[in-house]
């Protein structure tokens, strides 16, 4: 199979596989609703990551004014996809984009994934004392 292809098509974008892995397979959005899905690819930016004769593999969201702050969400390689970098293709597209470029704040969270993010010149919060959040249960 050749490379990831990466499309911002949303037309392109299987969202039951999305729903699915978002809902069952993601350790941040567990048992979350179609509905709540389908609203979030709507007010996002969204990479889908594609192989030839399988389909979508791969997934990211970025909300963002597209001026001064972006938000990176949601992204994932399926599994059976995962170790053949997959996740650096998807993130060198999502970085290239122009509606993501000069951006004063561009922030994500993670448990595992630090070290792809640090690739891209992604750090731990300088100062988390200025950062504040509602936690609220995923619908």
């Amino acid at each position: 199979m050749g490379g990831l292809r990466v499309s911002t098509d949303k037309e392109e974008l299987d969202v039951p596989l999305v729903h699915r892995f978002l809902s069952t397979g993601a350790y941040w959005s567990p048992g979350v609703s179609r509905e709540t899905v389908e609203r979030a690819i709507a007010g996002s930016l969204c990479f889908g990551g594609y192989l030839e004769g399988t389909g979508q593999v791969a997934f990211a969201r970025v909300f963002t004014d597209a001026a001064t702050f972006a938000y990176l969400a949601d992204v994932f390689v399926l599994p059976e996809h995962r170790g053949r970098g997959h996740s650096r293709q998807l993130m060198d597209a999502v970085m290239a984009h122009p509606q993501l470029q000069g951006l004063r704040r561009f922030m994500l969270a993670t448990l595992d994934a630090h070290g792809l993010y640090a690739q891209y010149g992604f750090v731990s919060v300088a100062r988390p004392e200025r950062l504040m959040e509602i936690t609220r249960p995923i619908p």
